[in-house]
């Protein structure tokens, strides 16, 4: 997104979005969260008793139900792409994205596949809320982001120590303020929305666990620092790949699962390479799919009462 819309012009805008407009809302979610102990729908209701707020938070709650649909579909897809990585099954797609495209189409379009492993996908995800906030969330957070850091530092060295690799950066960082048009500016703003995950509940409600001496400004900063920290890092791995190899770095979504697996054969163990980098995709969409289905069982543990399990 950077690349195609003015580079680190670009990047620039999406930081000051980060900061003027994510990082109050961040803290006003945890505010919410924190004060009443509640998921979305019974945060508004408690501070606005008797009035439509809590259709704000169900609002909230159905946002984070349908993105999790979202994440549950792609998050099946980067697991049957990391199986095909670590058997070996790209060996065969190097330098033919014909092939790749042909691989990937017949994969989403079957009528059974896609469907076992998004039922794969989110029994790892179930598998997390199942144990609870500290024995479950917290316990598997606390061995993925790391996880997802090194992973993400090995493939970002590896991206670019290879030929031409270096040109990712330009193509991510160099300001192309011609390039940005308002377009850019509300991608860059709609963005920052999304990695943060406002507006969705998902803040509100670990804001309820957050204890009180917790100090809120440090908490919003270490999660936008890290999320920023990461997208950055992401964008060098992949595209300082996709130049070495002389590949299209505007092919859009199908760079992800049509263009790298026709590369990773290209590189030296790329087999490994490419089975690190789905690993940790898979990794990264299920720490997103975790907080969306945790604001659903807040919600009904909560108003309906169920338990967890």
């Amino acid at each position: 997104m950077a690349g195609e819309n003015g580079g680190g012009a670009f990047t620039i805008v999406y930081l000051i979005c980060i900061l003027i407009v994510g990082l109050p809302i961040v803290i006003a979610e945890f505010v919410l969260g924190r004060k009443t102990q509640l998921s979305p729908v019974g945060a508004f209701e408690k501070i606005s008793p008797k009035s439509n707020w809590k259709w704000v938070g169900m609002l909230g709650v159905a946002s984070a139900f349908v993105i999790l649909s979202f994440y549950g579909v792609v998050g099946g897809w980067t697991l049957k792409y990391t199986l095909i990585s670590l058997t070996g099954g790209f060996t065969k797609l190097a330098g033919n994205p014909d092939m790749s495209g042909s691989l990937f189409n017949s994969f989403i379009t079957g009528s059974l596949a896609p469907v076992i492993w998004q039922i794969f996908f989110m029994a790892f995800t179930i598998f997390v809320i199942v144990q609870g906030v500290k024995g479950g969330i917290e316990k598997w957070t606390k061995i993925m982001m790391p996880a997802i850091l090194v992973i993400l530092i090995v493939l970002m060295i590896r991206g670019l120590t290879l030929p031409n690799g270096m040109q990712a950066l330009d193509f991510l960082f160099k300001p192309k303020f011609e390039d940005l048009t308002a377009s850019s500016i509300v991608l860059a703003l709609g963005h920052s929305f999304f990695t943060l995950s406002l507006g969705m509940g998902t803040m509100i409600t670990y804001g309820s666990y957050l204890r009180r001496d917790q100090n809120l400004l440090s908490s919003a900063l270490w999660i936008i620092l890290l999320d920023t920290l990461i997208a950055m890092m992401a964008g060098v791995a992949i595209f300082a790949t996709v130049f070495a190899m002389g590949a299209d770095p505007g092919a859009g979504p199908g760079l992800i699962f049509v263009v790298l697996p026709t590369i990773f054969p290209k590189i030296a163990g790329g087999a490994v390479w490419g089975t690190l980098f789905f690993f940790l995709l898979f990794m990264a969409a299920l720490t997103s799919a975790i907080s969306f289905l945790e604001v659903i069982t807040a919600y009904f543990i909560d108003e309906k009462g169920w338990t967890r399990k």
